[in-house]
């Protein structure tokens, strides 16, 4: 079975030209009341049968560098829109139109509790976007009347009669922690359940669109005042390493193209008198402003104006993404470009990582807010490390790039998991720091409890929040992981729990212990979205009167809270 990905436009042929030796192969997984799933594996195929070597997964990856596979992104935002309906029954009505003035190239449908339908439409041209936004309109004129990529396609004046046979592409929602234990159970080896965990877990297709589409709203608000202006994503988006489930970091690169020497008319502009920290503070509320008065689906937002590098965060409605916004900080976009590339340089590399946050999730050592604990990135970075120490990666220079090819290391993936325990189990955290750039072990150059150097900026400590005591958490709870892989069964058999999955249950097992009300985590967060599906079933006389009450209500309530 041939699985043919299309490159998301011309720059990439590399893409277009290998992804087609790639194959489907499902990993046929019976679970209990005899239920059978299946779980895509990509794999390394020969499709014509013949003595040439056809790239693999891995090499084909490994031959689009990070700013293409960002470029690449960003042009295919620039084709999309949002477009809220009223259920899936929709899409062939939505398609209908939208082909009335460009032609779609792809729909992607998904849903939001508690029943709310969306569906992003790619177009095969940018301009055919400008076309559907020329046509589209505002309810009424009691609302801010910015025109952006999210829309939202109500009923028609008539019921329309013409049926077509379509349906947009399907996105399998992401499985309960009780289905992905038993998937893992129903491996076949541990190194199974460890792709098993990346390939159900990693960012797909439709995260990665949902989040570009994002940036590029916040790019169109502020295109009129700074047309080259760029809203990149950084992060766990977009280097590899992400979840479905993660945050969307956006950095604002107002990009001040300098005229040459032959160039006659300059610009006026005003000065930056302020400068440095506190001009990006001001910027940063000005910013904040923007999106809760402004953007459509920005709501929450909160302004981390102390901190290191100030942010606005958000909780987007309309695609369920928490962003964090920063401006000027392209040191994070080169950090997220070199773990790119260090996550295309091995197969072994991105399974791994995910499988030691999972891990560190479910113990307890991370958590979603900021604080004294350990976070993602440096986690990621003491994989990185240990797979260093084993000639899987290379290392890096003094400016992150690489100075040495990897070694050919045949180690499995299974060897590579319970060694990274192994040898962090052992390692000295108190007179020791984790650099990217060294084979030998480096002495920590203060008295911080947990030293990672920062690949880019060698001055800087990531993990300097981490405090004492979880420093001393970690290492307990590296050597109870490594002592539990000792101890469980590694190969499937008897036990009705083993490998990463005994692992992974092994810390709400110990609660369950210790507490008789014992109450599992939840991991979904209630929806603060108003509920507008009324708004498809109506006629347009009927919404135009519905939301012209609403403005007058809240007058009216507004008007009595003055008389108090």
């Amino acid at each position: 079975m041939l699985f043919l990905v299309r490159s998301s436009c011309g720059i990439l042929p590399v893409l277009n030209n290998s992804y087609n030796y790639i194959r489907t192969r499902h990993v046929k997984i019976k679970l209990y009341k005899h239920t059978t799933y299946y779980i895509q594996k990509l794999w390394k195929s020969n499709v014509k049968k013949s003595d040439t070597k056809q790239p693999s997964y891995a090499e084909v990856e490994s031959q689009v560098s990070f700013e293409q596979m960002v470029e690449a992104r960003r042009q295919e935002a620039q084709r999309s829109v949002l477009v809220q309906v009223h259920s899936e029954e929709s899409c062939p009505d939505l398609r209908q139109y939208c082909n009335q003035h460009g032609e779609v190239r792809g729909m992607h449908h998904y849903s939001l509790p508690p029943d709310l339908h969306f569906v992003v439409v790619e177009f095969e041209d940018s301009a055919h976007v400008h076309n559907i936004l020329n046509v589209s309109g505002h309810i009424n004129k009691e609302v801010v009347p910015v025109q952006s990529p999210f829309l939202w396609f109500r009923a028609p004046k008539k019921a329309s009669q013409s049926k077509q046979d379509f349906s947009p592409q399907a996105h399998v929602e992401a499985p309960s922690t009780e289905e992905l234990q038993n998937w893992m159970n129903a491996a076949q080896s541990l190194s199974d359940q460890l792709l098993v965990l990346h390939r159900v877990t990693a960012l797909n297709d439709l995260g990665s669109r949902l989040r570009f589409l994002t940036a590029r709203q916040i790019e169109l608000a502020l295109a009129g005042l700074f047309p080259h202006v760029k809203a990149l994503p950084f992060g766990s988006s977009v280097n590899g390493f992400g979840r479905a489930t993660c945050d969307l970091d956006v950095v604002l690169l107002p990009d001040c193209e300098v005229p040459s020497d032959d160039c006659r008319l300059v610009f006026h502009a005003k000065a930056a008198l302020m400068g440095g920290r506190p001009q990006t503070q001001r910027l940063m509320e000005t910013l904040g402003d923007v999106c809760q008065l402004l953007l459509p689906g920005c709501s929450h937002v909160r302004r981390v104006l102390q901190a290191r590098v100030p942010i606005i965060k958000f909780k987007h409605e309309l695609t369920g993404i928490e962003c964090d916004l920063s401006l000027d900080n392209d040191t994070a976009v080169h950090m997220s470009a070199l773990l790119y590339t260090l996550g295309t340089s091995d197969p072994r590399v991105r399974p791994l990582v995910g499988a030691v946050r999972r891990w560190a999730r479910e113990v307890g050592l991370t958590n979603p807010a900021p604080g004294r604990w350990i976070t993602n990135f440096s986690l990621t970075l003491l994989v990185l490390f240990y797979l260093q120490q084993h000639g899987v990666l290379p290392l890096l220079g003094a400016t992150g790039d690489v100075v040495r090819l990897p070694g050919s290391v045949k180690t499995d993936l299974a060897a590579l998991f319970t060694g990274f325990f192994e040898f962090y189990a052992s390692f000295d955290f108190a007179s020791y720091a984790v650099s990217l750039s060294s084979k030998v072990e480096v002495p920590k150059p203060d008295h911080a409890p947990l030293y990672i150097v920062n690949p880019l900026e060698r001055g800087l400590n990531v993990s300097r929040n981490v405090s004492r005591d979880e420093t001393e958490r970690l290492r307990v709870e590296l050597r109870n992981a490594a002592w539990l892989l000792e101890s469980v069964p590694l190969d499937p058999g008897t036990a009705k729990s083993w490998g990463l999955a005994a692992l992974l249950e092994a810390p709400h097992a110990a609660a369950k212990g210790r507490n008789i009300f014992y109450i599992p985590p939840r991991r979904s967060t209630p929806s603060r979205m108003m509920d507008v599906t009324e708004l498809f079933d109506k006629s347009t006389v009927e919404m135009q009167q519905h939301t012209e009450e609403k403005p007058s209500r809240v007058v009216k309530a507004s008007s009595r809270q003055r008389r108090r």
